[in-house]
This record gives structure tokens, C-alpha cells and sequence, in this order.
């Protein structure tokens, strides 16, 4: 979308306190725009149980909205994220898989929750995602950063096309340098400060306590998987992932984790620096999510994806299978061997250049 096709939008920034988000009221500041700017309260349930950043947030949220003379609502949608984002994590650790809550968050609770609480009065929504939009044949497509680090078009694949349609992104074309340049060239409060890592709203929270908190433990034996032989054991196959190395305890290794058999609680490894067993070179994905479905809901031969937020973009063919009630469900083909394949987590898939996002879906044992 073109400045000036802005000029007569009613515009909300969601404004998290971060660096990212902050550039984005300064972009809008510099056109003389002064959109309205929300932040959005998802923090923890009890809060002197958690080393959660909220609260600075906040006060740097507001500073930086006072700066450029933005009115700023605290929006709380913290029984939504409970609500909806927690139960998907617990449901999806609790049944083997690897879940991305941020993803969930993305299309749940910013552009989901947001909506129906202040969203639906305005025409976009921004944010400070390194993504972009494009209008190709007369349909909204979600396009790659041109920072491959920073890209973050993963963890928008799940939102939905009307969500889309709304989405704005206006820091979307810079690297993130250009953004730490710009926000200390205008003084910005957060100008050094670190980018957030982990999940959305976790701050400093060990993701293990966190689901140790809603799911307790549950131990259970760990086999090698060649030999059939228990190493030892478990707290819970929840707090381990399929490719993990590092936290599993054994003398001996390195091992990796490789599989998991829910039924009987069992953990498998494998030993090696680089064992085969950690690698997949072909697997399924159901249930696939179209990003602009208006312009097809099928994938072409030749693509690139990822399963990890990562810069690296893999090629891979595509192949249609049968799937119930019409959902869109393929093989992906790696060109070559993928380390750390899980059940659940999310494939995004992209074009051979990897330039349009098509969508995603999650993993899927067959």
C-alpha cells in the first residue's frame, strides 16, 4: 500500500514497548499521521509468581506514544491468551507434538482477539513484524522481509486472509540495523534495548516451569533406539523435543532425542554427533493453511520452506495426498536430508524464490 493511500485510513500500531514497534509510530510520526497506538496486556496469570518485563513495557510503550503525540489504550486480553493460546500449547505437548504458541498468538490473540475488543474499528492494523504485503493479480499476498534473520513471515503463516487483508507492516522493507539506526538517530526511549526472545509473553520465564506449571511431570523410561537398551529416564516427554541435544542427562553422548511413543511414555535416542536418526528427509503436513485462498488453495511442484525460525529457506517438491473433508494435505520432498522433524510443528511454505508465503501446516505422522 502507498503513503498516500494511507492518508484517510483509521490506523491502529500495536505497540509492545519494543524497538520494532516503536519505529512504527516514528514512520507514521515523520508522514504527520498520528495513529492511535494499543497495547496489549497478556501478561501471566499471577504476576508475583513470574519474572515477567510487562510493566517496562508498558512505560516504554507510553513514552514513546507521548513522544509523537499517539493516544495509547492498554487493551487486556489476557483471558484470551489463557484461554486460547495456553490450552493449544498444554493440548499439543500433552499429545507428543512440538507446538509454536507465537504463532497461535499471531493470528488469536493480535489480530484475533485485538480485533473484536478495538480492531474492528479500523481499517489496518499495524505491527512491527519484519514482514511485507504485496498486491500480485489483484490479490493480498504476504511477502519476506528482505532481512533474512529477522523475517518473521512464520510466524504470521497461520493468521487468517481476512486478517491479512487487514495487516499492515511499515518497518517491514528495513533490515534491522536501518531499525536501530533510526530509532537511535530520533532518541527513542528503547533504542538499545534487546529484542524479546522466547515465547511472546514469557519475558525471563523458563519454558519448562511454564509447563511444568499446567502439566506436572510424568516419568517415564529412556530407550536407545537401536539397541532397545533404557538409559534411564524422564520428567515427562513434554519437556523434551524431536532433534533436542542439550538438558537430556546422559553420560556417554552426545545423544539425541529421536522419537517419542506417547502410548507408553517412552523417550527415544539416538547416539552420535550426527546420528541418521535425527533426519527426515520426507514427511507430511496436514491441513494446510492457505494465507490468500482467493488466488488457489494448491501448491505448485517447486518450493522452498522452513519448520524453525531460521534465515535458511530449503527446496523441496510438493506432492497432493488424499486427505478427509477436503483439507488441503501434501508430502514435502526436501532436497535434501532435515534435522529435528517434529509432529506439530508448523512447515511454512514459500515460492521457489522464496518471496510469497502460500501458508502452513503442521507436521503429521503417517
Amino acid at each position: 500500500m502507498k503513503i498516500e493511500e494511507l492518508q484517510d485510513k483509521r490506523i491502529a500500531v500495536l505497540l509492545s514497548g519494543g524497538v520494532d514497534s516503536s519505529v512504527v509510530v516514528y514512520e507514521f510520526a515523520r508522514l504527520g499521521m498520528h495513529p492511535d497506538c494499543f497495547y496489549i496486556k497478556i501478561g501471566p496469570e499471577e504476576e508475583e509468581e513470574w519474572d515477567c518485563s510487562s510493566e517496562e513495557d508498558l512505560e516504554m510503550a507510553t513514552a514513546v506514544a507521548h513522544k509523537y503525540g499517539c493516544r495509547l489504550e492498554v487493551v487486556d486480553c489476557h483471558q484470551e491468551y489463557w484461554d486460547q493460546v495456553t490450552r493449544y500449547t498444554m493440548e499439543k505437548v500433552k499429545a507428543g507434538f512440538t507446538p509454536n504458541p507465537d504463532v497461535m498468538c499471531n493470528r488469536l490473540i493480535k489480530f484475533g482477539a485485538f480485533h473484536e475488543k478495538r480492531g474492528h474499528d479500523y481499517d489496518l492494523i499495524a505491527t512491527g513484524h519484519y514482514a511485507q504485503t504485496e498486491i500480485i493479480d489483484g490479490h493480498k499476498w504476504l511477502t519476506t522481509s528482505p532481512d533474512p534473520v529477522k523475517d518473521q513471515t512464520d510466524f504470521l503463516a497461520q493468521i487468517y486472509d481476512w486478517q491479512l487483508k487487514k495487516a499492515l507492516f511499515p518497518i517491514g522493507h528495513y533490515m534491522k540495523d536501518e531499525v536501530r539506526v533510526i530509532a537511535e538517530r530520533e532518541h527513542l526511549v528503547n533504542a538499545k534495548r534487546k529484542d524479546s526472545q522466547g515465547i511472546c509473553f514469557l519475558g525471563k520465564i523458563n519454558y519448562n516451569d511454564y509447563i511444568r506449571r499446567y502439566l506436572g511431570e510424568n516419568p517415564g523410561d529412556v530407550v536407545e533406539l537401536e539397541t532397545g537398551k533404557r538409559l534411564g529416564a524422564h520428567r515427562g516427554l513434554w519437556f523434551h523435543t524431536i532433534g533436542q541435544r542439550h538438558g537430556l542427562g546422559f553420560g556417554g553422548g552426545p545423544w539425541f532425542a529421536v522419537k517419542k511413543d506417547i502410548e507408553r511414555n517412552i523417550l527415544y535416542v539416538s547416539k552420535g554427533y550426527n546420528p541418521q536418526t535425527a533426519y527426515r528427509q520426507d514427511f507430511a503436513i496436514g491441513d494446510f493453511h492457505f494465507l490468500t485462498p482467493d488466488a488457489g488453495t494448491t501448491l505448485p511442484e517447486k518450493v522452498t520452506f522452513k519448520i524453525r525460525h531460521t534465515a535458511d529457506y530449503l527446496p523441496a517438491t510438493v506432492e497432493p495426498i488424499a486427505e478427509a473433508a477436503g483439507n488441503a494435505a501434501f508430502v514435502i520432498h526436501a532436497e535434501r536430508p532435515i534435522h529435528g522433524v517434529a509432529p506439530g510443528q508448523f512447515c511454512v511454505v514459500y515460492d521457489e524464490q522464496h518471496h510469497c508465503c502460500f501458508g502452513s501446516a503442521e507436521i503429521v505422522e503417517r
